[in-house]
């Protein structure tokens, strides 16, 4: 049993025992009128006073009053004495047109669009999200209930799904694109950036560099390659001339952002690029090597190595409570109640949102709440609704009877007092 099923036992109680009280003050009250009714009779007998009749008279009335009193408020609940009467137990009788006029009351009355509109202009959550928000405790409530609900998706998706998924998604992709086109666009882009002249003066530094280091081996390239009738002193010179003018070169390419050369590989690439773009034979070119890199079996592979990849990272860092991502996670929420509490912009369209969201799905679903009331009510047990409307009313209801007793004795008094004075 639920701790709201528990105060609801003990609300009930409490107004049982209220109940029984009120039942027993309109009942005594109804045998005490009986009492003086049966004394001022028998005393009448034997002493004619003639107060007595004004007594006896109201007793009598009252009497009358509380029983008739007491059978409608009765009959609203249960019959009489458990006597059929007709027109009796009219709550159980009646539940399913009690239930049917208490919805149609309650959306005619409550849930009209004059009725709604002034709370629901009143809604400002935004400024109660972001002090929630605020809180360490709350964050931490927040991401460990959302990393439970990934956790519990991670765990019940079929790996095998997944990764076929991702497969068929990538195939799909692929088909599409023209990867000898997508290739030329880049290499069109780095051209307009100039970031190629980075790579032409990394490069032309490296040549030079090697150049330098490697004299002996162009010596003996040179040495190699000459006749044998010339000296060894003569290649040599001849060597050092050809590696000092390369050097000179590339040293030349290096430090010159206007180098001829610079020039002439700019354009170079730039034809190479518009080649890629517009020559069939480059889009054949990469669709095999396209096929040949995503083949079916090998695709499948590497989507599946994609997908246990990631969602072994995830699981890693939802169950780590330390994991940058929950760290991320956090900071983002801080940000965000942040913004909450001090962007008056963010607040207005936050709360705007909420309002005109609460209200058109009130609006739309009034019926619902009509036939939710009508339901309730209609599945009820008739005496179950009987017991739980006496419960409500039920003490109310008694003053109707100890009324009647009363405005029932001064009933009777009145006509017997008007009977014998004027009749």
């Amino acid at each position: 049993m639920t701790k709201f099923s528990k105060f609801e036992n003990m609300n009930d109680e409490a107004k049982r025992k209220q109940l029984r009280k009120y039942k027993m003050f309109a009942t005594g009250l109804f045998v005490l009128m009986a009492i003086i009714f049966i004394a001022t009779t028998l005393l009448e007998k034997s002493n004619p006073f003639h107060w007595l009749g004004y007594v006896r008279a109201f007793s009598e009335a009252a009497m009358v009053g509380a029983l008739a009193d007491w059978f409608a408020v009765t009959a609203l609940f249960r019959h009489p004495l458990g006597l059929p009467i007709p027109h009796t137990n009219l709550i159980e009788n009646s539940k399913q047109r009690l239930g049917d006029n208490l919805g149609s009351f309650v959306v005619s009355n409550f849930l009209s669009p004059q009725n709604i509109r002034p709370y629901i202009q009143k809604l400002k959550v935004s400024n109660f999200v972001g002090e929630w928000l605020a809180k360490e405790k709350s964050q931490e409530i927040l991401i460990r209930n959302l990393s439970d609900i990934v956790l519990d998706i991670l765990n019940k998706l079929d790996d095998t799904s997944v990764s076929q998924f991702i497969s068929k998604k990538v195939s799909e992709m692929t088909d599409d694109i023209k990867l000898n086109k997508v290739v030329g666009n880049g290499i069109g882009y780095i051209l307009e950036k100039n970031d190629h002249q980075r790579m032409v003066t990394n490069l032309s530094k490296q040549i030079k560099e090697y150049i330098i280091e490697n004299d002996e081996m162009i010596k003996e390239r040179v040495e190699k390659g000459s006749y044998s009738f010339i000296p060894s002193f003569v290649d040599h010179k001849i060597a050092d001339k050809i590696a000092s003018g390369l050097a000179d070169f590339f040293k030349e390419i290096e430090e010159d952002p206007e180098h001829q050369i610079r020039n002439l590989i700019t354009q170079k690439i730039y034809e190479f690029s518009t080649d890629l773009k517009e020559d069939p034979k480059w889009d054949d070119e990469f669709k095999t090597i396209k096929n040949g890199l995503l083949k079916s079996n090998k695709l499948d592979e590497y989507s599946s190595d994609i997908w246990i990849s990631i969602k072994k990272t995830l699981m890693k860092e939802l169950l780590d409570e330390q994991s940058s991502l929950k760290g991320y996670l956090t900071k983002n929420l801080n940000e965000f109640s942040q913004n909450l509490k001090t962007d008056e912009n963010l607040q207005n369209k936050i709360d705007h949102w909420v309002r005109v969201t609460a209200y058109k799905y009130i609006l739309k679903n009034t019926h619902q709440f009509g036939n939710l009331i009508s339901s309730t009510v209609g599945n009820w047990q008739g005496k179950e609704l009987s017991e739980k409307m006496e419960l409500e009313v039920g003490k109310d209801l008694q003053f109707i009877r100890v009324n009647g007793t009363l405005v029932g004795g001064l009933v009777g008094l009145i006509i017997y007092t008007i009977a014998n004075f004027f009749l």
